[in-house]
């Protein structure tokens, strides 16, 4: 494994077309967090440091309301399925040096996470393709939440375009891509539907982002099972 700017520059201009539907959700953002009394220079300065669409949005309700423990266990609920995208990665990242790994993985998120691990699937052997997606994500989430911050409240409302459903479009499209690729006859059926039924169930009984982290225990269990046998 290498890390290389061409291999940035690859990552940034995959993700690029991706990045440009963020910008709405980072003005959301930056209007909700102006809203919500924090300064505009501080809610710019919390999407650059967390970068979480998830946990910043989490983290509002409970801004002027909870405590500091509150608002850390809600961001950690929120965030844990990062370590399930980290270990999936860790065959390819722990092969170059800590620093590296940590520059990469600082910018992780799930769009640039899925690009990345199917191309490393495929052969691929430059993590700058992690890192350039994950640049491209993080300036437009930036870019959207300081534009919100500014002058959000004069967009309105934007889920009136059908934003909200571009990123479980293109999840679907990517999961469903990647399980045709690796499919390895009717015993993957199996684990991934318990995964699915896991999260789905998980979404109305588990907090935020916890369904996420059970389902992927529950699916990973399941297969393991399976080729055990």
């Amino acid at each position: 494994m290498t890390l290389t700017f061409s291999g940035f520059c690859k990552g940034f201009r995959s993700l690029s077309w991706l990045a440009v539907f963020l910008i709405p959700f980072g003005i959301a953002f930056g209007a909700a967090a102006v809203e919500r009394g924090i300064p505009v220079a501080q809610a710019i300065f919390m999407s650059a440091a967390v970068f979480s669409a998830a946990a910043q949005f989490a983290a509002l309700p409970l801004w002027d309301q909870g405590t500091v423990l509150s608002l850390v266990l809600v961001v950690l609920a929120v965030s844990t399925r990062h370590i399930l995208l980290g270990a999936a990665l860790s065959p390819w990242l722990n092969q170059i040096s800590r620093t590296r790994r940590l520059a990469g993985l600082s910018v992780l998120s799930d769009p640039n996470f899925a690009e990345s691990s199917a191309a490393f699937e495929r052969g691929e052997r430059d993590a700058g393709r992690l890192v350039g997606g994950g640049a491209a994500l993080w300036l437009s989430w930036v870019t959207g939440s300081a534009i919100g911050a500014v002058a959000g409240e004069t967009f309105g409302d934007l889920n009136r375009f059908g934003i909200d459903a571009l990123m479980v479009s293109y999840f679907t499209a990517m999961i469903l891509a990647r399980w045709l690729d690796r499919w390895q006859g009717r015993h993957t059926v199996l684990p991934a539907l318990t995964a699915a039924a896991v999260a789905l169930v998980g979404l109305h009984l588990l907090p935020a982002g916890w369904n996420i982290v059970a389902a992927a225990l529950a699916g990973g269990a399941v297969g393991g099972l399976i080729h055990g046998r």
